[in-house]
C-alpha cells in the first residue's frame, strides 16, 4: 500500500509540475491566451500536451505534493512558462504600436474599436494591424513553435533546483524596450510621409492665409494616410518575418538554447 501510495505521488509530481509550465504560457501567449477563449479549453490543451511530453521527462526529484519546496518550484515553472509567453505578446504588440502611430499621424486616431483580446479601445488602424498579424502567427504555425520551444524547454531548462538566469529578466525588459524601436521601423515611412504632407499645408497657410487650408486638410490628410498604409503593406510580412525570427530568439535565450 505505501508503495502504491509512492507511485501515486510520483506521478501527481511529473503531471503537475510540467502541467504548470505549459499552462503557464498557454495563458500568456497570443492566440491561445486571448480572453475569447476559455479556461477550460486552454487547461485541456495543456493537460493533452502534458500527458504526451511525460514518458520523455525524467521522474520529477520532488514528490511531496504538499511541502514549502513544491510552492516554490510550482512557482519557478510558472514564470519560465508565462516570460515564454510574455515575449509573443510584446511581439504582437509592436504591430498595435505600429498602427496606432499612423492613426494618431494621420487624423484616423478617433475611429476606435473595441480590441476584445485585451478588453481595450484601440484605433481602428492598430486593430486592423493586430488581426493581420494575428493571423500570420497563426499561418505560420507560430503557435507550434512555441510549444515546441516549452517543450525542448524541459530538456535544456529541467524541473531542478536551477532557476532561469538573473541576465534573463534583464533581457526581457531590454526586450519591451525594443519593442518600441521595431514599431518605429515599421511606421516609419507612413510617419514620414504625413510628416511632410503637414508640412505642404503649413507652408500653403503660410504663403496663401486666404484659403482655407483646414477645410480640405483634415480629409486629405486622411485619404493620404491610407494612400501612404496601402503602399507600405508590401513591406508588412518583411517586418512580422523579422521581428518574430527575434522573438524566437528571445525565447530561446529565456530557456537557455
Amino acid at each position: 500500500m505505501e508503495v502504491l501510495l509512492q507511485q501515486l505521488m510520483q506521478y501527481q509530481a511529473d503531471l503537475l509540475l510540467p502541467f504548470t509550465r505549459i499552462s503557464a504560457m498557454m495563458m500568456v501567449m497570443v492566440g491561445l491566451g486571448a480572453r475569447t477563449i476559455p479556461g477550460p479549453i486552454k487547461s485541456a490543451y495543456a493537460v493533452a500536451i502534458t500527458i504526451m511530453v511525460m514518458p520523455m521527462l525524467p521522474p520529477s526529484p520532488f514528490t511531496n505534493l504538499f511541502s514549502f519546496e513544491m510552492v516554490i518550484r510550482v512557482t519557478q515553472q510558472v514564470m519560465i512558462g508565462s516570460a515564454v509567453g510574455f515575449v509573443s505578446v510584446i511581439f504582437l504588440q509592436i504591430f498595435v504600436i505600429a498602427g496606432q502611430a499612423i492613426a494618431m499621424q494621420s487624423g484616423l486616431g478617433f475611429a476606435s474599436m473595441v480590441d476584445p483580446a485585451n478588453g481595450m479601445s484601440v484605433p481602428a488602424v492598430g486593430q486592423f494591424f493586430l488581426v493581420l498579424s494575428t493571423l500570420l502567427f497563426w499561418s505560420i504555425d507560430g503557435h507550434i513553435a512555441m510549444i515546441q520551444l516549452i517543450v525542448q524547454s524541459f530538456t535544456l531548462l529541467p524541473i531542478t533546483d536551477e532557476w532561469i538566469a538573473t541576465g534573463s529578466f534583464y533581457d526581457l525588459a531590454v526586450f519591451g524596450g525594443w519593442m518600441f524601436a521595431a514599431a518605429l521601423i515599421l511606421s516609419i515611412s507612413p510617419l514620414v510621409a504625413m510628416l511632410v504632407i503637414n508640412l505642404s499645408f503649413g507652408i500653403m497657410t503660410r504663403a496663401a492665409p486666404q484659403l482655407n487650408i483646414f477645410s480640405i486638410g483634415f480629409p486629405f490628410t486622411m485619404m493620404s494616410g491610407l494612400i501612404v498604409m496601402w503602399i507600405t503593406m508590401e513591406s508588412f510580412v518583411f517586418h512580422f518575418e523579422n521581428n518574430w525570427q527575434t522573438s524566437l530568439e528571445m525565447m530561446c535565450k529565456i530557456i537557455g538554447c
